[in-house]
């Protein structure tokens, strides 16, 4: 059974789409794959139908089908941070019902990639953050970095955080984010001297970019 754990620089810097185009190439190579969203918060409605977009995107391109209540246990209306959402709906956060879940997923599937929500320490309840939530389901990290100004600070303490708190650091993704980042590659050859974990891939800006080219970027880990 492998499994790897989506996080992030920051939010709005690309997981979903990383983390979707793992699940698409790892389908390619035969696999059974299914994408875990842990906490979804900020629903949208299409054609009178309520939905989590990270949610639908790794459902999309999974291909085991499961139940919602095991990809994505904690879903919230509001687009605020989880722990505040959790809190407008009287919700206690429990990592025990997390693992639980991840737990039947691993049963179905060769592979399950799950997405954090915001950054490493991004809060789950009063007490506990994404970084817990990686180290309940212990598996590996893989973070994506949003290339923009900033960008080399933001990774570089994301990355010490991961190893600080004794998680594998499977590798991290250059996701171009600013479409005018000056020096985009100069930034991320410095982040890349910086870093302990090989560097899987780099996207540049393009919106339009579909899941088998965005995959196609990624190499293995």
């Amino acid at each position: 059974m492998n499994a790897c754990f989506v996080t992030g620089t920051d939010t709005g810097i690309g997981k979903t789409r990383v983390a979707a185009a793992l699940l698409h190439k790892l389908a390619l190579q035969g696999k059974r794959v299914v994408g875990m969203k842990p906490v979804a918060s900020g629903a949208v409605w299409h054609a009178g139908v309520q939905e989590w977009e990270d949610v639908s995107q790794l459902a999309a391109a999974s291909t085991v089908s499961t139940p919602l209540e095991w990809r994505n246990p904690y879903r919230f209306d509001a687009p605020i941070s989880p722990h505040l959402a959790a809190q407008q709906a009287d919700v206690q956060i429990e990592l025990s019902t997390i693992r639980a879940a991840y737990e039947q997923l691993q049963a179905m599937a060769d592979w399950v990639v799950v997405e954090g929500a915001g950054g490493w320490y991004a809060p789950l309840n009063e007490g506990q953050s994404m970084a817990d939530l990686a180290r309940a389901l212990n598996i590996p990290v893989v973070l994506v970095a949003g290339i923009r100004l900033g960008c080399i600070n933001h990774a570089v303490l994301t990355a010490q955080a991961i190893i600080r708190d004794g998680m594998p650091f499977a590798g991290w993704v250059a996701n171009i984010v600013d479409k005018d980042m000056l020096l985009a590659e100069e930034n991320i050859d410095s982040i890349r001297t910086r870093l302990s974990a090989p560097l899987l891939g780099v996207l540049p800006w393009d919106p339009q970019a579909d899941l088998g080219d965005v995959a196609a970027r990624l190499r293995n880990f």
